[in-house]
């Protein structure tokens, strides 16, 4: 199998999808399938390892990705290619020689024009929308949430070509933190523009004045940290709003299980594995109705509340702060309900699909021609390699699908 994703979990801007896409690829390795991730390259990352039995090759820039990706579909003797469609397809079916399945974590209508203004934006969403679906026309899906299967739905692709795997869930590990005194709101995030972190901050800055102990704590790395840090500062709470950047898993679970409330104010999510977290802890979440697959995440009025607009965002983080009892309540029906998800029950799901999608009765150890046509073998691969020159169009798709994600 070959997997064509943007990032890895170990890019700077990695994230949920990312984990999401490495848990399955783990799985399917361990059950006994040949398994590569052709992804970029960043500072600091190899041209190509293994982890965890699978493959990862890095290459090209993030514009330079989707050149590279390509080549290495054209010329990898797969069973199956996974086209991981972060709004912006790899277009795998333009030159694979086998079955292609699409993963779609969420669908970016939203994001296109707010990122990329209205010309390019209409171009990117055109894409998405229109020639994506037509391409993949005779493909299967995969996606995370009933949410998301019905907004591909909207775009015309039959439900019947559309699996839903849900995300699964780490068991949180149980550190020595204990619930803080004073309210302490969490946001786990990275941080770029479409996560609207801002909101989580104004939240606080709303509430200043009733809640005079109230403070901030976002987790999270991105190019978006100093302008939340500036935003802090002129909303007055700077003291409030604590940006620890990258921390690891320990202490971000040590973080989210001190805190009162999580927020989740993006604008749009596929499902949202940080607020399952969360609620494995004990702590409800707060998010946006219109965000997509949080409305399944968040079991509203059980294990958290959803808002329609800024206005109501903050009433319901007031009054959650407010109500010891009903947080209470929400955070043990939080932990009750995380407790139902797992990876390895996702990944039983996704290698039943693989199965139908690619016809492959069992797992047999496929070997896979990377470019250049060596053999690959289990073993690290520290070898460098400079990005080459990108053409015009490679960088335009590149270009459209950074902003947009």
């Amino acid at each position: 199998m070959l997997l064509v994703n943007w990032r890895d979990t170990g890019h700077p801007e990695g994230g949920g999808s990312e984990r999401y896409v490495e848990r399955m690829a783990e799985g399917l390795a361990k059950a006994g399938y040949r398994v590569e991730i052709q992804c970029a390259a960043y500072p600091g990352a190899n041209a190509g390892e293994w982890r965890d039995g699978v493959r990862y090759r890095r290459r090209g820039n993030k514009f330079g990705v989707y050149l590279h990706a390509l080549r290495a579909i054209r010329k990898a003797h797969a069973d199956l290619v996974v086209d991981v469609q972060n709004g912006m397809p790899f277009f795998a079916r333009l030159v694979a020689a086998c079955p292609v399945l699409v993963l779609v974590h969420h669908v970016h209508k939203e994001q296109w024009i707010s990122a990329l203004g209205e010309t390019l934006g209409r171009v990117g969403w055109w894409i998405e929308s229109r020639l994506a679906p037509w391409l993949f026309r005779h493909c299967r899906y995969a996606t995370v949430s009933e949410i998301t299967k019905g907004e591909l739905a909207g775009l015309g692709i039959e439900g019947s070509r559309i699996t839903v795997v849900p995300n699964g869930l780490d068991t949180p590990p149980r550190g020595k933190a204990v619930r803080e005194t004073e309210p302490t709101l969490v946001a786990v995030s990275r941080l770029v523009p479409h996560k609207r972190i801002e909101h989580a901050i104004d939240v606080v800055a709303e509430l200043s004045r009733r809640w005079p102990t109230l403070k901030l704590e976002i987790v999270g790395q991105g190019p978006w940290e100093e302008v939340l840090r500036k935003h802090a500062r002129d909303r007055g709470v700077e003291d409030r709003v604590r940006l620890h950047g990258w921390v690891d898993e320990a202490e971000k679970h040590e973080i989210l299980e001190r805190s009162w409330l999580h927020l989740c104010p993006s604008v749009k999510e596929g499902w949202g594995i940080v607020i399952m977290e969360a609620a494995a802890h004990g702590v409800p979440s707060v998010a946006y109705r219109a965000a997509g697959g949080v409305a399944e995440s968040i079991v509203e009025g059980k294990t958290g509340l959803l808002a329609d607009d800024f206005a109501d965002f903050t009433v319901q983080v007031e009054g959650l702060l407010a109500d010891r009892v009903r947080r209470t309540e929400m955070g043990k029906a939080g932990i009750t309900w995380a407790s139902l998800f797992d990876w390895e029950h996702s990944v039983n799901r996704f290698e039943s699909l693989v199965r139908d999608v690619a016809g492959v009765a069992i797992p047999h150890p496929r070997v896979l021609t990377p470019v250049g046509g060596a053999e690959v073998r289990p073993q690290s691969d520290h070898r460098r390699e400079p990005a080459p020159a990108e053409g015009p169009a490679i960088a335009v798709a590149g270009r459209l699908h950074d902003l947009a994600t």
